[in-house]
């Protein structure tokens, strides 16, 4: 085996070579800086926030309220507001009692109506039995008497004639005599027309006017009883009692309103836009909308109503010059499921610009 020769080399001249290596490498090699990479990569997130929060299509909220089918109830009569059974916020059955009005006259003028009813109805009666057979009697009474009348007349009239004949009268007594007895001649046949009258009754015309009085009276009847029923006000659909502007004891009158009614199983949601956002929206539309005072919950609600406001509200300039003007348009949308805790007044929003589910 032969050994290699040791190294002639001198020992500065070997670590010099060793250090010009090691000084080599880290130059090929250089060291990375944490803070510099996380300062410039927070920059770029920076930007790029910026640039997505720049370019973002900005969200166009629309806000409306909760609205239900409102009902004022008024009264028909007036009187004194006697009693208020129900108080606000008390939920009501169709034809519950809500108020009840004091009116005296109008009660004792259906009192009198129904005098009249029944003073109708002895006449219709006593017209149907026909004349009493105390009148046919009487009648009958009368013409016995005005045939003695007629006798006695002619007997006076024919002694007064002979007498006259023979100069034994004056003329003025014959004609005295005469007129007695054409006058008896006609209170016989007024008496024996009166007979005949008894004996036939009351005539098909008078039988129709006793009738007509009945059902006059009648119908006078219905229409005071109609106006004192409206002396109880009773609710017309069950719903919930919103309003009661009137106390116990106030003066009313007809038309004016008394207590107010909503509907709760008739509500919806109210929206009033410019006729520019409405563009492509049509009946049948559902979108998304959130109700703050429940928790900001989402709902979905179908477009079920559009129609334009009046021409005196809800106008607005597109430019400030004004070429032409923009209408505001109502938009009812009823939600899709029913939704415990929705009443009328809440407010609701949606992004409009995403109005799809």
């Amino acid at each position: 085996m032969i050994e290699a020769p040791p190294s002639t080399a001198p020992p500065s001249a070997l670590g010099r070579a060793t250090t010009e290596s090691s000084t080599g490498t880290a130059r090929s090699r250089p060291r990375l800086n944490p803070p510099a990479a996380i300062t410039g990569a927070l920059f770029l997130a920076i930007i790029g926030l910026a640039i997505w929060y720049l370019a973002r299509p900005e969200p166009l909220l629309v806000q409306g309220e909760v609205e239900s089918t409102r009902i004022d109830i008024a009264a028909r009569v007036s009187g004194r507001l006697a009693r208020v059974p129900v108080v606000r916020g008390e939920d009501v059955a169709a034809g519950a009692t809500l108020l009840v009005i004091d009116n005296p006259e109008l009660v004792a003028g259906l009192h009198e109506a129904e005098a009249a009813k029944l003073i109708a109805d002895a006449e219709l009666s006593r017209i149907n039995v026909g004349t009493r057979a105390e009148i046919v009697a009487q009648r009958k009474a009368e013409i016995d008497r005005g045939t003695a009348d007629l006798t006695f007349a002619q007997q006076t009239y024919d002694r007064t004639r002979q007498l006259a004949a023979s100069q034994f009268s004056p003329r003025a007594k014959l004609d005295q005599d005469t007129n007695a007895l054409t006058l008896a001649h006609k209170r016989l046949d007024q008496a024996n027309s009166a007979y005949q009258e008894a004996i036939s009754g009351f005539t098909t015309e008078e039988h129709q006017i006793a009738q007509a009085n009945v059902s006059k009276a009648a119908a006078k009847i219905e229409t005071i009883k109609a106006l004192v029923d409206q002396m109880t006000v009773v609710a017309p659909i069950a719903s919930q009692v919103y309003q009661i502007p009137a106390e116990e004891g106030e003066v009313v009158t007809p038309g004016v309103p008394l207590l107010s009614l909503v509907d709760l199983a008739d509500t919806w949601l109210g929206f009033s836009l410019r006729e520019d956002l409405i563009a492509g929206l049509k009946l049948g539309d559902r979108f998304a909308v959130r109700i703050p005072a429940l928790g900001d919950r989402a709902i979905v609600a179908e477009v079920r109503l559009i129609a334009a406001k009046g021409e005196y509200a809800g106008w607005r300039a597109t430019r400030a010059t004004g070429d032409f003007d923009l209408r505001t348009f109502a938009i009812r949308a009823y939600p899709v499921e029913k939704i415990d805790g929705l009443r009328p007044g809440m407010s609701v929003y949606a992004d409009w610009t995403r109005r799809s589910p």
